[in-house]
């Protein structure tokens, strides 16, 4: 088995070697995998106690909750749930399952427009895997913060780094190690776009040996309850608030 970092920069005769195989696997891939519904429940709400906090959740199948039966479980479930104990929060979810980062942020121009404080963003799954380059998804990214804090007066964006790739299930290998050798590529450009930005920040949540959805590819309710208390975490520490 090749290490995945051998992977993370291989040569181009590696790449042109296996690209027939590649595509015919991510085809594969396509055409077999389980297709998972955004899951049913409210996409906004309010609740809690305590200093004020609008919280955007914004981005791909994930951010909306893919691979468990209910929002309560998903992402901004599990999310809410936390802040609103030290928060009175109030919340919105804006994501659909197979966004880009570029359709991200035309969905995001289309939307109500209303003032967040926090803005938690999942994307780049969706960028690996349609081959858009490290560089044009930064130049993306920056794109997105711009609009977030210009049309929404986001004071703070969270990303989320991308998840472990190599290790989902559904995709099986060599198509495993280069689109994970591609995310953590991702990742490092993540980490270089927001040093040094006082409105970015990246949560680092440890995802690993948790379990994936039916679907293989998709988070299963115990990597949203991890992912949740992550972004928890930095929200509380930025915003100046524990929990009860």
């Amino acid at each position: 088995m090749r290490p995945l970092t051998a992977l993370r920069h291989p040569h181009p005769w590696l790449l042109a070697s296996l690209a027939p195989l590649l595509l015919a696997q991510g085809a594969y891939v396509r055409r077999t995998v389980e297709r998972l519904p955004e899951p049913a429940g409210a996409r906004a709400g309010s609740g809690g106690s305590g200093p004020p906090l609008r919280l955007l959740i914004a981005g791909d199948s994930a951010a909306a909750g893919v691979g468990v039966s209910s929002q309560h479980e998903a992402l901004s479930g599990q999310l809410s749930r936390r802040l609103q104990d030290g928060f009175r929060l109030s919340w919105r979810l804006e994501a659909r399952s197979g966004y880009t980062t570029a359709q991200a942020i035309e969905h995001l121009r289309q939307a109500e427009a209303q003032p967040f404080d926090v803005a938690v963003i999942s994307l780049g799954v969706n960028d690996v895997t349609a081959g858009v380059g490290a560089g044009r998804w930064v130049a993306r990214l920056r794109q997105l913060s711009g609009l977030l804090g210009s049309r929404f007066q986001v004071r703070h964006v969270l990303f989320s780094r991308l998840p472990p790739m190599h290790l989902f299930p559904a995709l099986p290998p060599p198509l495993r190690w280069y689109l994970g050798s591609r995310a953590l590529h991702f990742n490092h450009e993540l980490e270089r776009h927001v040093r040094g930005s006082a409105l970015c920040e990246v949560a680092r949540p440890v995802l690993t040996g948790l379990s994936a959805a039916s679907d293989g590819f998709h988070p299963g309710a115990d990597v949203y309850a991890a992912w949740a208390a992550t972004l928890a975490e930095c929200i509380r520490a930025r915003h100046g608030c524990r929990a009860r």
